[in-house]
């Protein structure tokens, strides 16, 4: 039986699974009605954000599995790549 994340994989071929990694970093912050949520993965440089429309455990120092696809935010006049997740559980 094919897990959630693979089902997602195979309809969607843009996403990414990656499979226990560990947090070093995870903020969150208002934006309206959405409470956005910033992850930054150890030996990675580029940010993973969801949202939830309430705040999310802390999973600082976890190790987390993630089912995400890159996209790009211009934030200052600059392009920044970030990790959008579609997906995350706790490994």
């Amino acid at each position: 039986m094919a897990s959630e994340a693979e089902k997602l994989i195979r309809k969607h071929q843009q996403l990414t699974h990656s499979v226990a990694q560990k947090v070093v970093s995870h903020v969150q912050r208002d934006s309206q009605d959405w409470i956005i949520n910033t992850i930054m993965i150890e030996g990675c440089e580029v940010p993973f954000r969801f949202k939830r429309k309430q705040t999310y455990k802390d999973v600082t120092g976890q190790r987390v599995n993630l089912t995400y696809y890159p996209a790009r935010e211009v934030v200052a006049g600059m392009e920044l790549e970030v990790m959008n997740v579609v997906r995350v559980k706790i490994a």
